[in-house]
Formats: structure tokens, C-alpha cells, sequence
């Protein structure tokens, strides 16, 4: 089974790592709407998040303390999604798309959550055990 855990953090660790490219390659427009969401310091945090998602992601893809990386991933997922994806306060399509972000960050930090348990048991094919074993 450890193959089937190493397949599923590589697909589960693909969009973080696109994620991270898009954070660098798209730092203003990403800035100007994390900034009209009233985020402050918005470039700054821009860069910040996409450095955690792609280390994040990097660190659960080979193995390298996968426990802490989950809890740090879940731990940015969860107020990405009530800052960002706020679908209470739209109307229509908007409102249905705004929640499929949301729940889609959540689902995500599940996910996270899940893999560094998996972690935690020190599961075969990674290059360090899980920090919180």
C-alpha cells in the first residue's frame, strides 16, 4: 500500500505545486485581489503562500516531515477559504462558484490533515519519518 499512498501525494500535491508557480508568475494580480478582499500586506502574503504551497507540497510529495507539512497546508486552507471563497456573501453563479472554492479548500485541508496522520505512522517511501511520530 505504500505505493498507493505515494501516488495519491503526488496527485493530491500537483495543485499546490501549480499553485506556487501561479503565486510567482501572477504576484500583482493575485496581490490586487487578495488586497480588495481587505488581506493586508497582500504582496507580501501572495509570495508567502505560494512559498508554503509549493515547500508544502515538495515536503508531501517526498516524504520530508509530511506530518508537519499537512498540518501547515490545512493550516493555510482553512482561512484561505473563509477570507477568500466568502459565497455567503454573493448572489447567483457568483454565489455557486464562491462555494465551490470554499468547499474545495476545506476538502483540501481535510486531505492535508489525513496525509500527515498517514505521515504520523511513518508509512514506507519517504525520505524522513513524520515529525510527530
Amino acid at each position: 500500500m505504500d505505493i498507493v499512498l505515494l501516488v495519491g501525494r503526488i496527485l493530491f500535491v500537483v495543485l499546490f505545486l501549480l499553485s506556487a508557480v501561479g503565486h510567482f508568475a501572477q504576484t500583482d494580480y493575485m496581490a490586487g485581489y487578495a488586497k480588495s478582499k481587505g488581506l493586508p500586506f497582500a504582496k507580501l502574503n501572495v509570495l508567502a503562500s505560494g512559498l508554503v504551497f509549493g515547500l508544502a507540497g515538495l515536503a508531501i510529495a517526498f516524504g520530508v516531515y509530511g506530518d508537519l507539512a499537512g498540518i501547515v497546508l490545512a493550516l493555510v486552507l482553512v482561512p484561505t477559504a473563509l477570507i477568500f471563497h466568502t459565497f455567503w456573501k454573493e448572489q447567483g453563479e457568483a454565489k455557486a462558484m464562491t462555494q465551490i472554492m470554499f468547499n474545495k479548500d476545506l476538502a483540501l485541508a481535510g486531505g492535508a490533515l489525513a496525509l500527515a496522520f498517514a505521515f504520523s505512522t511513518n508509512p514506507g517511501l519517504t525520505l524522513t519519518n513524520g515529525l510527530f511520530a
